[in-house]
């Protein structure tokens, strides 16, 4: 079940683009979210909000909300979807972030291969975003320039899942919000849809039954990785889950029929490897004081 949860994250940046190419970046992401949170309740049923600790209530809370928006926004407003692609893969900077920050907030123990490890991964995103041709600051520059509430975007929520997931670990007693927080994305971005310009949705069958794919994808993955956390072999689910990018990648590709050039899955093996090797510097070290 844990390996299913990797496999069907692996799908939400091909799905995200493709909902908000139908209904638009910001309703688009709320009805994901809607739809999401109806199918995360029948699965792990009505969150009990009152047995969840404070601290990881709030900061969960906003936390959570806020990476989502970041995610599904930066995909919704990217120019075009080969960029949306190379968005999805900055968002993956969040293992290596969530390293740097396990170290700084939670004492995590970590060899000294943690920084080749995080170079590695930040070179693979100058590599993806600068295109053909090898690196190119002048051409890095560019591509974010053209577009840099996307890229912010996304950035921005790899720097907050990273603090997510420390703040978890740090707070949440075992409880899983995740329910509870797909309600409160869903409402945040109603109410941005309500101030916004964008139209009514159009609803047709072929994009309907796509947001429900996708709102069931994403709901089904927090579902089951959940599941495998808890009953299953976490080192083996943790080692699979910095393979996403590559997943996400391929689908997204297959999905959004976007042909990528060499240069592009050379960053995303860049940018994978790197998170493995921030992984396995601290695999086996207990945080100071654990």
């Amino acid at each position: 079940m844990g390996l299913m949860a990797v496999v069907l994250w692996g799908t939400v940046v091909g799905l995200i683009r493709s909902v908000s190419e139908s209904f638009g970046p910001i309703g688009g992401a709320a009805l994901i979210y809607t739809v999401g949170s109806g199918f995360l309740v029948l699965l792990l049923g009505w969150p009990r909000v009152r047995s969840f600790p404070r601290a990881y209530l709030v900061s969960g809370s906003l936390l959570f909300v806020a990476y989502e928006i970041c995610l599904s926004l930066s995909l919704g407003f990217a120019a075009n979807r080969g960029q949306a692609i190379e968005l999805g893969i900055v968002n993956y900077l969040w293992p290596c972030f969530t390293v740097i920050l396990a170290i700084l907030i939670n004492g995590q123990r970590a060899s000294a291969w943690v920084v080749p490890g995080i170079a590695l991964s930040l070179c693979g995103i100058v590599w993806v975003v600068g295109g053909d041709g090898g690196v190119s600051w002048a051409r890095v520059a560019a591509n974010v320039s053209s577009n840099p509430l996307s890229y912010g975007l996304a950035f921005s929520g790899a720097v907050i899942w990273a603090v997510y997931c420390n703040v978890t670990k740090r707070y949440a007693d075992g409880k899983n919000g995740v329910a509870l927080f797909f309600m409160l994305t869903a409402a945040v971005l109603w109410i941005k849809y309500g101030f916004s310009a964008e139209p009514a949705l159009p609803f047709a069958w072929p994009a309907v039954l796509e947001l429900c794919v996708t709102g069931g994808a994403m709901a089904a993955g927090y579902a089951l990785w959940n599941v495998g956390i808890l009953n299953g072999n976490l080192t083996l689910l943790a080692t699979a889950s910095y393979f996403t990018p590559v997943l996400s990648t391929f689908f997204a590709a297959v999905w959004l029929s976007t042909r990528l050039t060499m240069t592009f899955w050379q960053g995303v093996a860049m940018v994978t490897a790197g998170s493995l090797i921030c992984w396995a510097a601290t695999r086996g070290r207990p945080a100071r004081g654990g």
